[in-house]
């Protein structure tokens, strides 16, 4: 079991978020519907599907994890995340760094193809900003004692700081997509 310092863990990830508001607003934010919503050149999702995917994720993690942090009581945290092997899996295979295969989305996360661009961009940001606001938040929690099903699997769970690397790797990959339909 490997242990990982929780502050620079949750840096590391803030830094990230970061990125991904910056591409959200300088890059989606102000193109119009008809680059939003043109499909990939590949036939693949439109920058707009992308984010809405995205979103779809939040919509269902970003409450589970608010419920979770107030009902954990502030205390001095452990200074070490150790996450679990289904963690670590989860977080390999959805690392565009790590792995090049393609997944078919679940169903309850497939976009649909009639969305207002402007829409989902904005809701992207405002998720990317509550997923920061949580991630400061979770300084003060220990990150291995929180554990939240996953979306996919209900019985599965992931403990939070696994959670957030997850979701993190996720969005850097559909972000990945969602700008090659910019070339």
């Amino acid at each position: 079991m490997s242990l990982t310092n929780r502050e620079a863990l949750l840096t590391s990830l803030e830094q990230v978020v970061e990125q991904h508001l910056q591409v959200a607003v300088r890059q989606f934010q102000n193109l119009d519907d008809t680059s939003l919503l043109k499909p990939a050149p590949d036939g693949g999702w439109s920058i707009a599907q992308c984010l809405a995917h995205l979103t779809s994720y939040g919509n269902y993690y970003l409450p589970r994890i608010k419920q979770a942090l107030a009902a954990q009581p502030h205390a001095p945290a452990r200074n070490s995340v150790s996450g679990n092997w289904l963690g670590r899996y989860f977080i390999r295979l959805m690392d565009p760094t790590a792995s090049a295969k393609k997944f078919k989305a679940a169903r309850q996360h497939r976009p649909e193809s009639n969305l207002s661009g402007h829409t989902v961009v904005a809701e992207f940001i405002q998720q990317q900003e509550e997923l920061l606001f949580y991630l400061r938040q979770a300084r003060q929690v220990d990150l291995d004692a929180i554990r939240i099903p996953v979306s996919v699997a209900l019985w599965l769970r992931l403990n939070l700081g696994d959670l957030f690397q997850f979701l993190i790797v996720h969005d850097e990959r559909h972000l990945l997509q969602a700008r090659r339909n910019l070339l």
